[in-house]
């Protein structure tokens, strides 16, 4: 039998760290397709089937544990000898960004970052998914949504997030304007973390028994409130886009804080990586001014 190509065996152990084809294969900048005829190629060369395909991802088999017990410690050797000789390209620079915010805050600004280090090629990647530095070589930093408290990276805030009730203005005009009704009369969409609880205990006022739908992510809220389907407890700064076209409108001038912020994280590696230092710069002082014009909004 011939020796598998080092690739596949690289593919087989970020797709069995990782549980998914389509998460190893965004991580290897390769096809599912490709990524997944890699795996069905080293399954044939070793005569012995490798990873389970389920409808949520992968599992191991019990050859394929073995095989990721001998194969991974020796491949992680391998990627941390050839660190200190990789080359640093300063002119390149590598960000990964949670796609709502990626669209509706860092785009809209990234002209300015651009015009001011023109020599800087910047690559943004939009994905929810967390990167892994220490595997995923080729990022330089990401913004994050979080507490701040991820292990292995340095992690610097950037900006708090605040929920208000937003609409349509095609829903606010069918309800009979915004004072037409108490705000739990208006047909909302709910979130299983209970953030309209934490609203109406904010107001003093008791939370609605039932919603017109239940949906787990803000893209989804906010995007139901732009059909007119309800009222969202919407992420400011994810939406702002949308609020300023007028496309929504803020329901209140009350806003509650999330116990989530945006974040400017990054591996040790990246400090000595001249075009990151730059973009670093440059992204604490627009969400200074994003944080003034908050303020400015309040008073």
């Amino acid at each position: 039998m011939s020796k598998p190509p080092l690739q596949f065996l690289q593919g087989f152990v970020i797709a069995a760290r990782l549980g998914s084809l389509s998460r190893a294969a965004e991580a290897m900048n390769v096809t599912v397709s490709a990524l997944s005829h890699q795996m069905r190629q080293l399954e044939e060369r070793l005569g012995y089937p490798l990873l389970l395909r389920q409808a949520r991802g992968v599992a191991l088999t019990t050859e394929g544990r073995r095989l990721l017990d001998q194969v991974g410690p020796h491949l992680d050797a391998i990627n941390a000898a050839f660190r200190p000789f990789s080359a640093r390209h300063d002119c390149v620079l590598t960000v990964s960004a949670v796609p709502t915010m990626a669209s509706a805050w860092l785009v809209p600004r990234l002209g300015r970052f651009v015009a001011l280090h023109p020599q800087v090629e910047i690559n943004l990647q939009s994905s929810p998914y967390l990167v892994d530095f220490e595997r995923q070589l080729q990022f330089d930093a990401a913004m994050r949504v979080g507490d701040g408290r991820w292990p292995g990276v340095i992690a610097e805030p950037l900006i708090d997030e605040w929920l208000v009730p937003m609409a349509s203005p095609a829903l606010v005009e069918r309800m009979g304007g915004m004072d037409a009704l108490p705000l739990s009369q208006w047909p909302l969409l709910g979130d299983p973390d209970g953030e309209w609880d934490r609203w109406f205990a904010l107001l003093g006022e008791q939370a609605p028994r039932r919603y017109v739908a239940i949906l787990d992510d803000s893209e989804s809220h906010h995007r139901a409130a732009l059909d007119g389907v309800g009222v969202a407890l919407g992420r400011v700064t994810r939406a702002r886009l949308l609020l300023e076209s007028g496309q929504l409108v803020l329901l209140s001038k009350q806003r509650l804080k999330t116990p989530w912020s945006h974040w400017l994280v990054y591996p040790e590696r990246s400090t000595t990586h001249a075009g990151f230092l730059a973009f670093r710069e440059w992204l604490h002082a627009e969400a200074a001014e994003h944080r003034r014009h908050m303020d400015e909004a309040d008073a």
